[in-house]
């Protein structure tokens, strides 16, 4: 039977190894998130996988949000991963500037983070370093842009076929 891990004793254990890599620990409805350096996010999580212990072999997801309004920090790429025999979950973050939105790929370490870093590519122009095939995955080759960066207004603020009253404005 597998210890119990706790928040605290993952983040201490994180902190320990890594130092000033950890930017930042808080427990949203009990999920462990850490903020990581991006230029330490694959080190770390190569450590949380082969750490005997934590064990932690899966991927759950990997995704990304746009802060326009966080200058320097605009892109955070989102990894969860989770300790299948210890029945624990971690949040890693890893803020990227606009300008240059390049981490390393952890296609190494989870082949499943393959279509997943094309997913995000393809929507956000996050640039994997090292990632076998980094081309668009869901959108047309030809797009210059990136989709679900919040770079664009929602509606033509022009538009004189919208009564407004209807739409709680």
């Amino acid at each position: 039977m597998s210890k119990q891990l706790t928040n605290e004793y993952v983040s201490e254990l994180l902190t320990k190894e890594f130092g000033e890599a950890v930017l930042t620990v808080e427990n949203p409805y009990g999920l462990l998130t850490v903020e990581i350096s991006p230029s330490k996010i694959h080190e770390v999580i190569s450590w949380l996988k082969s750490h005997t212990e934590l064990a932690v072999s899966y991927l759950t997801n990997l995704g990304t949000v746009h802060y326009p309004e966080s200058t320097g920090r605009e892109i955070a790429v989102v990894y969860h991963l989770h300790s299948l025999v210890n029945n624990f979950r971690i949040r890693l973050k890893a803020f990227l500037p606009i300008e240059n939105p390049e981490i390393k790929s952890i296609v190494d370490l989870y082949a499943g983070a393959n279509w997943m870093e094309r997913e995000t590519y393809d929507f956000y122009g996050v640039q994997f370093i090292g990632h076998p095939n980094l081309v668009r995955i869901l959108n047309e080759d030809s797009m210059d842009y990136f989709p679900m960066r919040k770079e664009y207004h929602l509606e033509d603020a022009t538009r004189e076929d919208k009564d407004d009253r209807f739409f709680g404005r």
